[in-house]
This record gives C-alpha cells, structure tokens and sequence, in this order.
C-alpha cells in the first residue's frame, strides 16, 4: 500500500512536466513546419523568424537548421555562427561541419572550409566527399600536388566514378603525366561517352 502511494505521488509531480513537454515539441514541430513552408516559397527571413520564436543556443537541430537558412538567405556569418554552435553542442557531426562550408566558401574563408573537411576525415578517413572537394580546393589553388593526394584517394576507393577519374586525369595534366593522364581521360569516356571535359583533354594529348 506504501509503495502505492509513493508511485501515485510520483505521478503527480511527472505528469505536469510531461504534459508541458509534449507541448515544448508541439510549438517546436509547428515552428519547423512553417520554417519548411516558408523556406520552399523562397521566404527564407520569415523561415529564420519562425525558428527564433522558439531558440534554445542548446538545441542542435534549431542551430543547424538556422545556419542553412542563414546561408540561403544570405547571411554568411550568422550561418557560421549557427554551423559553430551546432558544432559545438555535437563536435563529431558531419553533417554540420558539411554545413559550414558553405557559408563560409560564401564569404571567401576557404581555410575555413579546408578546416572542416580536415576535421570531418579525422573521424572518417574514408569520407570521399570530403576528400573530393579538398582535392578541388587545391587544385583551384594550383596545388597539384595536394589535389593529386586526395583525388587519388577517391579514385582508389571508386575507380569507376567519373568526377574523381577526371579530376584526377586533370591534375596529372598539369603535373605533366601525360601518359597517366591520357589512360584516366579514356576511362572517364567509358563512364560518360562524348564527355566534353575528357575529350578536351585528351585533345591536349595529340
């Protein structure tokens, strides 16, 4: 009979937090929901409104969401700060540290961007996306021999994908590996036939 009592005295002080909590993720669902209709109309400023009426800087998926729309918007530095918070709060998410990069190749902080990709394949060595768009970074900085490193590293794990076969094709272009070069281009033509890129190259090759 104690233990009866002791349960329904719990009982009374949990319902009420429960049933307040139900409505925390009624106000928070609505607020992504509109965020969602607003954003798909182009309004992305009333999408950003909706989810500041109900910011928790504790809530990851609100600082996430927040930093795409920021980006879309936009507003570069918000959006980082966003991303950051987001990042802050799940240091080993991907998904935001994927985010990030792009406002900040918007506002030119490719270093920034670099630091991203870094830390993403630190915890995933194996993340292709990330050593793709490294490679492109290095290799619009002219640095061959970087972009070579990691379009290789794609090329390893999926030989036959077109975008890193003929990035790869390309960068041993301008590393004068011809011959290299020539035998990647003929590939990337295997997986897309009449590919403008790969017979661009290969014409540099006659």
């Amino acid at each position: 009979m104690e233990f009866l009592k002791i349960r329904l005295l719990v009982l009374a002080f949990l319902l009420p937090g429960l049933k307040n909590y139900a409505q925390d993720w009624d106000l928070l669902g609505n607020a992504f929901t509109l965020s969602y209709q607003y954003e798909k109309s182009g309004d992305y400023l009333k999408a950003i409104y909706e989810l500041k009426k109900v910011y928790d800087e504790n809530s990851y998926e609100i600082n996430l969401r927040l930093g795409w729309l920021n980006y879309s918007a936009g507003l570069f530095e918000e959006s980082m700060a966003n991303y950051q918070r987001a990042i802050s709060l799940m240091p080993y998410s991907e998904e935001a540290r994927f985010g990030m990069a792009y406002p900040a190749s918007g506002a030119g902080k490719w270093d920034k961007v670099i630091e991203q990709y870094n830390e993403i394949l630190k915890n995933s060595p194996g993340n292709t996306v990330a050593m793709y768009r490294l490679g492109l970074i290095y290799y619009g900085r002219k640095d061959y021999n970087s972009a070579h490193k990691y379009f290789k590293k794609v090329v390893d794990m999926y030989p036959f994908d077109y975008d890193g076969v003929v990035m790869l094709a390309w960068t041993n272009f301008q590393m004068g590996k011809t011959r290299e070069a020539k035998v990647l281009f003929n590939k990337a033509l295997l997986n897309k036939p009449n590919d403008v890129s790969a017979k661009e190259g290969l014409s540099y090759l006659k």
